[in-house]
């Protein structure tokens, strides 16, 4: 791996997090069978930008076991306290956090098996800066993998208007140097993307 982690700082600026309780989101997202239904496996490196408490950071985290690396980033220093919090009392020490704007962190080069964005690309001030460098920070047969709202209108979650379409974050994932290898809905309320670096 290229670079060193720095350690974690705060920052003034946070992105939208549309806090949900864990066991409420349960009921309609479930982080393990994403994760591993995404190829996610023991051995991996995992990065999570946006990655709050840790609603996929700390299952990944099981998944990749102690031989693999996870990765959590956000810029709420509280969900990376909370994040930090629960790791070690689930035993986890193969996470790494970092208080930081995906705008600005590229932890390496060719580094990560799965990048992933959990209901947050929306979220980010420059979303096409963070596509670009999850692409530099991910091995050419690595995944890129946007879990995402769908524009609609729902019981709870972000508001319409600043949600991504699917057709919408494909197009600018693919504008980012991506090729698209699968689209699918994950009813009721989300769908999933997940992207290849392209071929040159």
């Amino acid at each position: 791996m290229s670079g060193q982690m720095q350690p974690d700082k705060i920052l003034h600026t946070q992105h939208s997090s549309h806090y949900m309780p864990e066991d409420e989101r349960r009921k309609f997202q479930n982080p393990e069978a994403i994760l591993s239904g995404v190829g996610l496996k023991p051995g991996d490196t995992f990065i999570e930008m946006g990655c709050g408490e840790g609603f996929f950071t700390l299952p990944a985290a099981r998944i990749v076991k102690q031989n693999g690396v996870v990765y959590g980033i956000d810029t709420n220093l509280t969900a990376i306290g909370q994040l930090k919090k629960h790791a070690k009392q689930l035993g986890l020490s193969n996470i790494t956090t970092r208080v930081a704007e995906a705008e600005n962190t590229i932890l390496c080069t060719a580094c990560a098996d799965i990048i992933f964005f959990g209901i947050v690309l929306h979220d980010f001030k420059n979303p096409e800066k963070v596509l670009k460098n999850a692409l530099i920070m991910l091995k050419p047969e690595g995944i890129l993998v946007n879990f995402d709202w769908k524009k609609l209108h729902t019981p709870f979650g972000p508001p319409v208007s600043i949600r991504f379409s699917e057709e919408h974050a494909e197009s600018m994932i693919e504008k980012a140097g991506f090729t698209l290898k699968n689209t699918i809905d994950y009813p009721p309320y989300n769908y999933l993307i997940t992207a290849i670096p392209k071929n040159e």
